[in-house]
């Protein structure tokens, strides 16, 4: 059976890092943007990221310029960007394209595991992905979900 674990994903300086050094490890993987009105939610991010950072819990953080080009074009703007303004700790990733395509592995796979509502294309930025210690994908939030509402499943997953 196929696990996020099985992925290798850009890191902002071009290196490939497998998600296997996260295995063991509920994530939480998001496709972000800096310029987006989600983007305060890097805070409510950041927040769960201190709260059970502790706990075992990670967050993946994935660029993504598809949703009315709104993340800067170069990556260091991004990273500088998401430190600056809301202390970003947890680790971002090169941009990723997250439908179509050139869309990135890992991302086709989350989609195939939880689909949208509608259909398995992600609809816009700060779409997440809830995966347990196992690497399988077990839920999956619209952008409009507020990282705080993710907190009763993050428990129960950490528990």
């Amino acid at each position: 059976m196929k696990t996020v674990y099985d992925f290798h994903v850009n890191m902002p300086n071009g290196e490939r890092k497998s998600l296997q050094e996260f295995e063991g490890k509920p994530l939480l993987i998001v496709n972000t943007a800096s310029k987006c009105g989600f983007t305060p939610q890097f805070a409510g991010l950041q927040k769960l990221y201190d709260t059970y950072k502790d706990h075992g819990l990670e967050i993946l953080g994935f660029p993504c310029s598809q949703f009315n080009n709104q993340e800067f074009a170069q990556i260091e703007k991004t990273t500088e960007f998401c430190q600056v303004n809301y202390g970003v700790t947890f680790p971002i990733f090169a941009k990723v394209e997250v439908n179509g395509p050139n869309a990135d592995p890992l991302f086709k796979f989350l989609k195939e595991e939880k689909r949208g509502l509608l259909s398995p294309m992600i609809k816009w930025n700060f779409t997440k992905f809830l995966v347990d210690r196992n690497g399988q994908v077990i839920k999956r939030y619209a952008p409009t979900i507020e990282p705080r509402r993710i907190e009763a499943d993050l428990a129960k997953l950490l528990s």
